[in-house]
């Protein structure tokens, strides 16, 4: 298993980046690893979406769990390789927030996906920040 944390303070409402974790196309806009991503269906548990990464192939994952303003995890399965990333929202005070995103790699690859997964969250979470801040 290979399993990591990360996370950000945002000046912003739960409900401001609530709205651009459910704005799934508007992704790009704050995350750099992104090429092409559509949502198929509502951004809702049970959804799929396909996202490619520059350079890469494309690759569908799963919602498992939404909560309006709490968050959300994906699934993606790989050559049996199981990529889960929680992103979660949580409410420092009526103005702040911390976002955090726990990543859990479970099979063959995990040693290996795990740096590629999560080697740019630094730079997604940065991204996510800035957008949401903004007035």
């Amino acid at each position: 298993m290979w399993t990591h944390e990360e996370s950000i303070a945002i000046r912003a409402t739960p409900a401001r980046v609530w709205a651009l974790f459910a704005d799934v196309p508007g992704w790009k806009h704050w995350n750099g690893g992104i090429d092409r991503i559509e949502l198929h269906g509502a951004f809702a548990a049970g959804s799929t979406f396909t996202m490619q990464p520059p350079g890469s192939d494309a690759f569908v994952s799963t919602l498992i769990d939404v909560r309006e303003h709490e968050g959300f995890t994906d699934e993606t399965v790989i050559d049996g390789t199981r990529v889960v990333v929680e992103h979660r929202i949580e409410a420092t005070s009526a103005s702040d927030v911390r976002v955090t995103y726990r990543t859990r790699i479970t099979g063959p690859s995990a040693d290996a996906f795990g740096p590629a997964v999560t080697g740019d969250f630094g730079d997604v979470l940065q991204g996510l920040k800035r957008l949401a801040e903004q007035r």
